[in-house]
């Protein structure tokens, strides 16, 4: 009789589990597959590669001498263990790349090849960076507060995404190069004619949205402000910040040795070194290079990326917590679909050109990495 019963129970629950959507044809609902969360890097060797999904989808492949024929078996076999994802509000190109799906698909990818991620918000729909932090269409007309609101919202939504389907991640940046703010004029820092008066307190306050969001979601990843011209003495950007209450786990930090500074690569490196290590022992926390890039083509690109990669692993990891090569998977040709529509650049709007700062080859549709770059990371 016990016997039968457990089988009239076990009965009972399998044709509920049926009601609520299951079957035995498989139909319905399934589980999302869970991504084994990766151990922390202690330096990120990395590549940010917001493209890499247009470029798939356009029927680009990548391949390398070792056989690696997935984009992020390409990066592993190059040494690279880490990965960095912009994320938009809601990207200018239909296909939604760099928006939340696609991130999430790209860092899923990622996290399954045993590579850290890094997520930034740029708090925009298209590139936020010191020329432009322009406010996500939809979230136009808003007052101060609905900003704060938005960036928390959205924050913890594109997280909450990712930690569904089984992402860890290591890093949060909380806006791109933001030295002047971030979603104009809400946040911004000054204008030609001087600071906004309550500029500081603006912007920290849609900052921590962010920082607090990220916290919440992932509380032991590194969250952190980004800005541009890691060779420049930074120190008081970050004095400001925090004396307005603003908290960072991390600086982010851009270079671009050569295409800044004085056209000397090899002084723009030494002077970011020298603030790297200095902002690092001021406020106490690592720093990490989440944007370099060299000439593709210049002849001294190997020696340029060399010598700053050596010197900022001579640092030690509790100064400097890695570098990340901005887009090194295309050939200085490729493009994205948008960059041939006209779109907003340095203020003025014009069409864009190809990048000239990747470091890939390109055989017909097939791309592979310019070892002459990227052999560095292997170290």
């Amino acid at each position: 009789m016990n016997r039968l019963l457990s089988i009239f129970a076990a009965f009972a629950v399998y044709a509920l589990l049926c009601s609520c959507g299951g079957s035995e044809n498989g139909d319905g609902p399934q589980p999302e597959p869970k991504v084994n969360p990766v151990p922390e890097v202690s330096f990120a060797k990395g590549a940010d590669v917001g493209w890499v999904s247009e470029m798939e989808k356009a029927g680009m492949k990548f391949s390398d001498s070792k056989g690696g024929t997935e984009i992020f078996s390409v990066l592993k076999n190059l040494g690279m263990n880490s990965v960095r994802l912009r994320v938009w509000v809601a990207p200018l190109d239909a296909n939604g790349w760099s928006g939340k799906d696609d991130v999430v698909a790209m860092a899923k990818r990622a996290a399954a090849a045993g590579m850290a991620v890094m997520i930034d918000f740029h708090y925009s729909d298209f590139f936020a960076d010191p020329s432009h932090q322009d406010i996500p269409a939809s979230w136009s007309g808003q007052t101060a507060m609905d900003f704060t609101d938005k960036v928390s919202s959205h924050t913890t939504e594109v997280l909450k995404a990712l930690k569904d389907a089984g992402v860890s991640l290591q890093w949060i940046q909380i806006g791109n190069e933001t030295r002047n703010g971030m979603l104009w004029p809400a946040g911004q820092l000054w204008t030609s004619s001087g600071d906004i008066p309550g500029g500081w307190n603006n912007f920290e306050t849609l900052y921590m949205s962010g920082y607090n969001a990220a916290k919440a979601v992932f509380p032991d990843a590194y969250v952190m402000p980004h800005l541009n011209h890691a060779y420049e003495d930074n120190e008081w950007w970050f004095t400001k910040l925090k004396a307005a209450g603003g908290k960072f786990d991390m600086i982010a930090l851009s270079h671009y040795p050569m295409s800044e500074g004085n056209g000397d690569w090899s002084s723009v490196n030494s002077s970011a070194i020298a603030n790297i290590k200095k902002l690092s022992s001021k406020f106490g926390v690592k720093v990490v290079v989440s944007e370099f890039g060299v000439k593709q083509k210049d002849s001294q690109a190997w020696q340029c990326s060399s010598a700053f990669y050596d010197a900022v692993k001579a640092l030690g990891p509790g100064v400097c917590a890695g570098i990340f090569y901005w887009e090194p998977e295309v050939d200085g040709t490729w493009k994205p679909a948008v960059y041939s529509k006209t779109v907003k650049k340095h203020g003025k709007n014009e069409e864009w050109n190809a990048y000239d700062m990747g470091a890939f080859t390109r055989s017909g549709s097939t791309f592979s990495p310019n070892t002459a770059i990227l052999s560095v990371f292997s170290q």
